[in-house]
Parts: C-alpha cells; sequence; structure tokens
C-alpha cells in the first residue's frame, strides 16, 4: 500500500521487466560470475551453469513469478501473506520468516559493496587511482575496507572524503531509501528505466575497448585477446581435459549457486514483485525475458568483459590464484586499467560506475519485501516503514562495516544467509509449488495472460527435478562447507566455535530472525482480525 492507501501496480509492462532484470544483474554478474569461470577454466564450467539455469533457474524464477501473481490476487504482497494463502497452515506465514531474512541481511552488506563501487568509479574520474603495481592497489584496498583491523574502516585519517569507505556507503544508504520511499512506480520503476539501459552502455563501451586489446606486450605474443577469449570459452585446457573438469563436484555446486544469486531466486524479491502485477498480465514470457536479459548481462557481457582483460595483461596464472572475487574486482581489474595504453582512466570509471548501477538496481529489490510486510501486515504508512526499515539496516551495515577485519561479519552473513538460506528458501518455495499448491493449479496461474506456452515438461521439472537435484546439491555443498572444507581452511561449524566475530555475527543473523518473527506473528493477528470482520472470506 502506497500513502494515498491504495495498492501499488506497476507502471508498465517494460518497467517490471527491467526492475526484476535489474533485481538479478548485480555485482554477481561481472564480478562473481567471471571469477568462478576463471577458476574452473571457462568452457568446463558453462555445462553445469547452463545446466543448473535449466533445471533450477529457468524453473524456480517462473515458480515465483506464478506465486507472486496468485498472491497478489488476494492483496497480498509480502511473502508471508503469500505463504499463507498458497498453504492453509499455522506455519505457513513464519517460513516467511526467511524470505525476510535473506533480502534484509544480504543488503546490509551488498550495499556496503555497493559503495566500494561508486568510490572507485569517482576515484577514477578525478584521476585518483594513479597507482603503479598490484600491491599498491592491494594495500589500497585493505586500508580502504579495514581488511587488517576492526573498526578501522571507520578512520578517514591520511585519506581524505574520496579513501573513506563509510562516506560512500552513507550516500548509497541515503540513494536507496530516498528511492525505495517514493515507491514501486514512481522509485524502483522509474531508476531501473533508465539505469539498466546506462549500465548496458557502459559495458558495451568496456567490451569494445577489452575486444581491441589486441597483444599489449609484443614480448608475450601469446597473451592476446583471442587467447583470452578461448581461455575463457574453450571446454578443454592444457591443465585438464574436458571430461575431468566436469568430474569436479564443487564446480557442480557453485555452478548452482552462481544461478540463483544471479537470478534473485530463492531470495523473496521475485514473488514480491510479481504480486503487484494485475490477475492477467503475462508472466510467462516476462518471466523468461527478464531470466534471459540477466544471462546476457552475465555470459554475453561479463564473461566477454572481464576474464580476456585480465589474461591479456597478466595470463591464466594470475586468474587462477586470485584469492577472491573481490581481490579480481578491486585489485586485478583496477591494475588492468592502469596499464592500458589508452583511456585506462575512463575506461576504469565506465567500468566501476557500471558495477554501481547494477548494485542499486539489485539492493533497492531487497528492501521491498521487508516494505511490504510491514506495510500490509503492520499497516504502516511509507514513511514510517521506510524509517523503521532504514534503522534495522543501518544497524547491520555498521556491525559489517566495524567488524571488518578479514571480511570476517561480510563473509559470515553471506555464506549463512546470502548462500545457505538462500537455498533453503528456493527448495521450499519449489516444494509448495509444486506439491501444495500442485503443479496443475500452478501453470494454470502461469498460463493466465501468457503470451508464450511453457513447455509442459517443466511440469515434472518443477515436481520432480528441480527439488531433487536442489536437495542432491544444497547436501554436498553443505557437507563440504560444514564437515569437509579445502585443506587448510577451517569448517564453518569450526569458525562458530573459534571466531568471536562469526559468533558475534550469527547472533546478529538470529536478533534480525527473531524481530520478523515477531513482526510476522502480529502481522498475522491483524490478518484474521480482517478476516473475520470480512466474514471470514479466505481463498
Amino acid at each position: 500500500m502506497n500513502q494515498t492507501g491504495m495498492k501499488e501496480t506497476w507502471g508498465t509492462r517494460l518497467g517490471v521487466i527491467l526492475a526484476v532484470t535489474g533485481s538479478a544483474v548485480g555485482l554477481g554478474n561481472f564480478l562473481r560470475f567471471p571469477g568462478l569461470a576463471a577458476k574452473y577454466d571457462g568452457g568446463a564450467f558453462m555445462i553445469p551453469y547452463f545446466i543448473a539455469f535449466l533445471l533450477l533457474g529457468l524453473p524456480i524464477a517462473w515458480t515465483e513469478w506464478a506465486m507472486g501473481r496468485y498472491g497478489g490476487r488476494y492483496g497480498y504482497n509480502s511473502s508471508p501473506g503469500i505463504f499463507r494463502v498458497l498453504w492453509r497452515n499455522r506455519a505457513a506465514p513464519y517460513v516467511g520468516v526467511l524470505a525476510m531474512v535473506v533480502p534484509v541481511m544480504i543488503y546490509m552488506y551488498y550495499v556496503y559493496i555497493e559503495a566500494w563501487c561508486l568510490a572507485y568509479a569517482v576515484r577514477y574520474l578525478f584521476g585518483a587511482m594513479g597507482f603503479e603495481n598490484p600491491q599498491q592497489f592491494r594495500e589500497f584496498f585493505a586500508k580502504f575496507t579495514g581488511i587488517e583491523e576492526d573498526g578501522a574502516a571507520w578512520a578517514i585519517e591520511g585519506q581524505g572524503v574520496l579513501g573513506s569507505g563509510v562516506f560512500f556507503l552513507v550516500l548509497c544508504f541515503v540513494l536507496n531509501f530516498v528511492l525505495i520511499y517514493r515507491g514501486l512506480s514512481k522509485g524502483i520503476e522509474w531508476f531501473c528505466s533508465w539505469a539498466m539501459p546506462a549500465l548496458l552502455v557502459c559495458a558495451v563501451i568496456v567490451l569494445i575497448r577489452v575486444l581491441t586489446l589486441g597483444t599489449p606486450d609484443p614480448q608475450r605474443p601469446e597473451l592476446n585477446v583471442l587467447d583470452g577469449l578461448g581461455y575463457m570459452w574453450n571446454p578443454a585446457t592444457e591443465r585438464l581435459g574436458f571430461l575431468e573438469s566436469l568430474r569436479k563436484p564443487e564446480m557442480w555446486m557453485e555452478a548452482a549457486g552462481q544461478i540463483f544469486f544471479s537470478l534473485s531466486v530463492g531470495f523473496g524479491i521475485i514473488i514480491t514483485y510479481a504480486s503487484y502485477l494485475k490477475s492477467d498480465d503475462d508472466i510467462a514470457l516476462s518471466g523468461l525475458t527478464a531470466c534471459a536479459g540477466n544471462e546476457f548481462c552475465e555470459v554475453a557481457l561479463g564473461g566477454l568483459m572481464i576474464v580476456p582483460a585480465a589474461f591479456v595483461f597478466f595470463g591464466h596464472e594470475t586468474l587462477q590464484a586470485s584469492e577472491s572475487t573481490f581481490a579480481l574486482g578491486f585489485v586485478t581489474l583496477p591494475n588492468v586499467f592502469g596499464k592500458l595504453p589508452a583511456g585506462g582512466d575512463l575506461i576504469g570509471f565506465l567500468f566501476f560506475f557500471l558495477l554501481f548501477l547494477a548494485a542499486v538496481t539489485s539492493s533497492l529489490s531487497m528492501l521491498q519485501p521487508a516494505i511490504a510486510l510491514l506495510e500490509e501486515g503492520l499497516g504502516l504508512r511509507r514513511r514510517a516503514s521506510v524509517a523503521m526499515l532504514g534503522f534495522i539496516t543501518a544497524v547491520g551495515s555498521a556491525f559489517v562495516v566495524y567488524f571488518s577485519k578479514d571480511l570476517a561479519a561480510l563473509d559470515t552473513i553471506d555464506f549463512w544467509v546470502g548462500t545457505f538460506g538462500i537455498y533453503v528458501l528456493a527448495l521450499f518455495q519449489v516444494i509448495l509449488f509444486g506439491w501444495i499448491l500442485g503443479v496443475d493449479r500452478g501453470f494454470e496461474e502461469l498460463d493466465r495472460g501468457a503470451e508464450i506456452r511453457v513447455p509442459r515438461i517443466f511440469k515434472f521439472i518443477i515436481k520432480y527435478v528441480s527439488p531433487a537435484y536442489l536437495l542432491a546439491v544444497f547436501l554436498a555443498w553443505a557437507y563440504q562447507s560444514l564437515f569437509a572444507p579445502p585443506a587448510g581452511k577451517p569448517s564453518r561449524l569450526q569458525a562458530i566455535v573459534e571466531n568471536r566475530t562469526v559468533q558475534l555475527s550469527i547472533g546478529m543473523i538470529l536478533l534480525v530472525s527473531a524481530l520478523f518473527a515477531l513482526l510476522i506473528a502480529q502481522s498475522v493477528q491483524r490478518w484474521r482480525a480482517t478476516e473475520r470482520a470480512a466474514g471470514g472470506d479466505k481463498p
């Protein structure tokens, strides 16, 4: 509900497609995907990646579109309310705790990374990134993010405003909440309608520059763009054969995780966005279009830009040795831009500005599910709901920024909420659609107003294949992360016992979960009272 008490709706069909695509297109497309592709030698990674897209990503995206619009017909926009409509069980709305915690807590650290992107873009714009070697970029990133010591990110002494991550965090925080306060069509849809085209323009310019690099170092002719593209796309490499690469179980797990993170399925976002549609609005083609748009940005733009650019200057050894996605994005790539024969600062600005735009379209979407609950569940006006959510997320972001040593708080929340929580929520939603609502009723909803006919094979996939695939991948991934980590690294369970910051981060997750459980309990009481007053009319 907006401030006038009228139910919000999307302004245009293109607007909702851009908004959903924007929620999916984010840092995962331009940093996480290239990092995984480089780690697993490119072409081999694309096999489990596209299998996960067809058997998990696209089917679950369609289920979220259908369930969201179904719940929206009964006046619900939040996942707890929609789950209550779909599953007539007292426990149903409380499963929605996860659908609140996942986007809200991801926002708490995602907006901080968003601030890094804005800071780098501004520094490139003002020519303040003139470092000469990877070590200087690494030292700046460590100081800027406070990796070396808890609380270090708050200090700006000797760095100036442009060297303060907290300053840019405040700017991003204000921007996000100004836009979310403006509402669905005037805020989210308006921003995505110009941000997505602008993002594509920036990406195309950077891509053209990368593809015209040729062979920057004549003394190393093997480091050229064509070989960089080959490294990205060839299924076999000098190190491993194609079939040998496919035998890596961790690659299949990370490919599935990337699809979830990339398409925003299991976030509780699409189901909320779809609830604002009219009952006969197309969701089949719109869902496919949003997924295709995301895949274009990820595979055709992100994959063609990042890996070949780093390859031509440093070779595949540096790519495979990158400690993390952050190292690739904020250390290796800035060093690449510094080595460009011409226009390095401009390309650096455009690249990090497109990352910033992609991050904002995603972070905005993370706020709307909680706003929907506060408005429809507690009856709050827009201003009150935005203020309340702003306070909750500000406390969480301050927690992440303060406990910055080795990015421990960020990493812990990302694992337990941004990966573990997404898997659990996605598994529940696909079971809810396939077994509780039923695939036949679900496809009736999917077909209403549809401009394409979803192939009926997806009934079987959604009911049997997706849950089984998801459960198998989830159990294997959870076992590896919790009990059998790579050599030299502690397990996640061991980290809880040994690391105080990890313990505090887990406590923060539980605290936010308890808060949303209380809010949902209050919302359920209000919904029941409304239903009794209306004569018990319930779907």
